[in-house]
């Protein structure tokens, strides 16, 4: 284990929802020093400012401040790509929450200016860091499932609306539960399986309105529905695993695992990808209950933005970072390809690749070596 690294400046633009998970994050990451917060709305920004005594500023007194070395960009998935492109030439490094963007050329334009300026993207969904993921994918990687054949991953919803105070934002174009959450699959999938050749799918959405529960915030709020809410997905690895995806915001409930690995010799249970931790099972026989399996591997205790974390230490090491670039635009074209498979009711290839993240050892920290 290293020495820590020095620590990087950042800035957090965007103080939604999410925010809050980064902000409770930092005390653990000592190679991060966070500046300042801003948003759009700057009100938003000052409520956060006032609660962690942090300074508000402006968006573009952000960009044009040379002094920070991150931008973290935390803003709605529509405004992503943009505000990435601006970053990046204003001589920042950017990492960005989920999705990477909403489309393909957005994707590219990204790509394009990293490699333009010479700054790094670096992507959530980091999760896969974690003590769950890693653990599965060191089972796998070790031969303990034997070869991996096929693997099924199911987000079964109803939607954001009953607990999100601006749920509007997931039944716009760039929502719905393919970029939204399918993205956490898609990543775990790729982290424990490697990369996506070809997909097809099918999706539905059978509500073109949704009412805003009683119980929630924005109670009686009428929604436009403009994606699909209901995904179905299969997916050719390069590797020939097949795995099958299904995502929703239609299902009331469900009793369906979220991911399952089937190998020659054993199949794994895995947990949550949307969660850093919880137990990973395995299945040696047919019939028989999981075991729960030891932790092995990734990141303890982990959350939102140790794979910012990561990125500031592989900046200052001049080495690869984890959740990177390639990582979040291979997986972008995936959920484009799987709807243009939806649209074309057709096999589509994916043409990007990527290399799967450098493995998480069992007591490792994100700020060293």
């Amino acid at each position: 284990m290293g020495e820590p690294m020095s620590k990087h400046t950042i800035a957090i633009i965007g103080c939604g929802h999410i925010s809050t998970q980064y902000l409770d994050s930092l005390s653990r990451l000592p190679n991060l020093d966070l500046v300042s917060v801003s948003d759009a709305a700057e009100a938003a920004a000052e409520l956060v400012s006032a609660e962690r005594g942090v300074p508000a500023r402006p968006v573009a007194e952000v960009l044009a401040d040379p002094e920070v070395d991150i931008i973290v960009n935390l803003t709605p998935p529509q405004v992503h790509g943009p505000l990435t492109v601006q970053a990046l030439h204003a001589g920042h490094h950017v990492y960005l929450e989920k999705p990477f963007a909403v489309s393909l050329a957005e994707a590219e334009a990204m790509m394009a200016a990293s490699a333009s300026t010479g700054r790094r993207i670096g992507s959530a969904p980091d999760t896969v860091l974690g003590t769950g993921i890693q653990t599965a994918r060191q089972l796998i990687d070790s031969g303990t499932i034997g070869t991996p054949i096929a693997a099924t991953a199911f987000m079964m919803s109803p939607g954001h609306e009953s607990w999100h105070p601006n749920p509007a934002f997931y039944y716009a174009a760039g929502g719905g539960p393919l970029l939204d959450m399918g993205v956490y699959y898609l990543t775990a999938l790729v982290t424990m399986l490697g990369p996506i050749s070809a997909v097809t799918g099918m999706g539905s959405r059978m509500r073109t309105e949704r009412v805003v529960p009683p119980e929630a915030t924005r109670a009686g709020e009428v929604l436009q529905v403009d994606v699909d809410t209901y995904v179905s997905a299969v997916l050719r690895h390069t590797s020939g695993v097949i795995s099958t995806l299904i995502v929703s915001f239609d299902s009331i409930a469900s009793r369906l695992p979220r991911i399952e690995i089937y190998g020659t010799e054993a199949s794994l249970d895995v947990p949550d990808p949307n969660q850093f931790t919880n137990a990973v099972g395995i299945g040696r026989s047919r019939g028989t209950e999981f075991t729960p399996v030891e932790t092995s591997a990734g990141y303890a205790q982990a959350g939102r933005g140790y794979g910012l974390s990561d990125m500031a230490r592989a900046i200052g090491a001049n080495e690869p970072h984890r959740q990177s670039a390639e990582l979040g635009f291979h997986v972008t074209e995936v959920m484009e390809r799987i709807a243009k498979a939806i649209e074309q009711r057709t096999e589509v290839a994916v043409h990007s690749t990527c290399e799967r993240p450098a493995p998480v050892p069992r007591g490792a920290t994100p700020d060293q070596a």
